[in-house]
């Protein structure tokens, strides 16, 4: 049986070698809170053996940003982080790798003015474009995975005794991403052939629309001309492939922009910007959103809304069948990395250029002419259930079971 020294020492071979899938000589860039620190020493230790040129560690402190929402002038959250978003997109165009490593709490913003919040979140939106638009076209590789800390743990396990949170945690994190078999690495290349097999299935139907029926909702979702399904294994523009997600369970692709109608209902939290939005419903018209509810966190969810013009719309149509590990863990993550892959999902915001076809090369007014969303923000929200139908329009109309009862038919 391995330990958890073992397991821990997987998930930093893990990162590096499937995430990013660091290259010699190449620049890792490891964005994390200073909980995770001792992950961290890991992957910088990993990384270096795989021949790292460069190493660099950004840490940041929730605590210190809890402090900074309470105390803080209304002025400084409208102030861009210009200098570390030129440092960003710089590293980016030279070809640097780049790693997120969460250990969120979510309730961490509870109480704090939704404004602030939102301000915080549209400023440093704006000024990371040009590194988002990297990132979306798949020009560098990224990753993001995932470090229990005692709050987080506290949310997730709230019956347990607070001396085995954490450990529960770990373990749910290790078995959600392999890093408890002996050969992860293996585990991993297995997996991403068989979502791999999923997108090529799709990918060759070629499908005119997507109905999703279930409680609460009934949504026809259009696909763009030439729309690409793909799988968190992706290739950035040197032709390495790189995992964006650890774990990842999901086969996605994006909606043409104006092609949405109906309503949607969420079937798990959403944890967005340290609060929580929770049984909410959504109604598009023509793509946009035109009317929504929540029974918790209706500000918080209305700021997301308003963030800009193109968070009134879809970016991103998820295929995650009920039948996966970590829905049949039974655990509520509070956190996207983890739930979005536990049920089928919909994110509010711009659109991935790899999605269609020639996209990676297309500027941005060619990929809106193309019927791809913009933003400045990407927010998947859960909406998969045991009871999700999901029908298959053809262009001639002849339609066709995707998933019956929550998977795949």
């Amino acid at each position: 049986m391995l330990t958890f020294e073992q397991k821990l020492d997987r998930y930093a071979e893990l990162a590096v070698k499937v995430g990013v899938n660091l290259q010699p000589n190449q620049t890792l860039v490891v964005n994390a809170m200073i909980e995770a620190a001792e992950l961290v020493r890991l992957v910088v230790k990993k990384a270096y053996e795989a021949g790292a040129k460069n190493v660099k560690v950004n840490y940041s402190d929730e605590q210190v940003n809890r402090i900074r929402y309470d105390l803080a002038s209304d002025e400084s959250f409208l102030e861009p982080p210009k200098y570390y978003a030129d440092e960003m997109t710089e590293l980016a165009e030279n070809g640097a790798a780049f790693m997120t490593i969460l250990s969120a709490n979510p309730d961490l913003m509870k109480g704090v003015h939704p404004e602030r919040i939102s301000n915080y979140q549209r400023t440093f939106g704006s000024a990371m474009a040009k590194y988002r638009q990297y990132q979306q076209a798949d020009k560098m590789s990224w990753t993001g995975l995932a470090f229990a800390s005692p709050d987080w743990a506290a949310k997730v396990f709230p019956d347990a005794p607070q001396e085995e949170q954490v450990q529960l945690l770990w373990d749910a994190i290790f078995q959600a991403v392999r890093a408890d078999q002996e050969d992860p690495i293996a585990a991993w290349e297995a997996h991403i052939e068989k979502l791999q097999q999923k997108s090529d299935e799709l990918n060759r139907k070629k499908y005119h629309k997507l109905h999703f029926m279930s409680e609460g909702t009934d949504l026809v979702v259009e696909l763009p001309e030439g729309h690409i399904w793909a799988q968190a294994g992706s290739l950035n523009e040197k032709g390495d492939r790189f995992v964006a997600n650890i774990p990842t369970e999901e086969v996605f692709t994006a909606p043409l922009k104006t092609g949405v109608n109906g309503t949607v209902r969420s079937t798990k939290p959403l944890s967005y910007g340290g609060n929580i939005i929770d049984n909410f419903s959504i109604t598009f018209e023509n793509g946009r959103i035109v009317h929504y509810t929540a029974e918790e966190g209706l500000d918080t969810l209305t700021r997301l809304i308003e963030m800009d013009e193109g968070s009134h719309y879809l970016g991103e149509v998820a295929l995650v069948p009920y039948a996966s590990p970590i829905s049949e863990s039974g655990i509520l993550y509070y956190t996207t990395l983890f739930d979005e892959n536990a049920s089928c999902h919909l994110a509010i915001g711009s659109a991935y250029a790899f999605n269609l076809e020639g996209g990676k090369t297309m500027t941005s007014e060619q990929l809106a002419e193309s019927g791809l969303n913009a933003s400045i923000t990407h927010v998947d929200f859960m909406m998969g259930s045991k009871e999700l139908n999901i029908t298959g329009i053809t262009h001639d109309g002849q339609e066709e079971p995707i998933f019956v009862n929550g998977n795949w038919a």
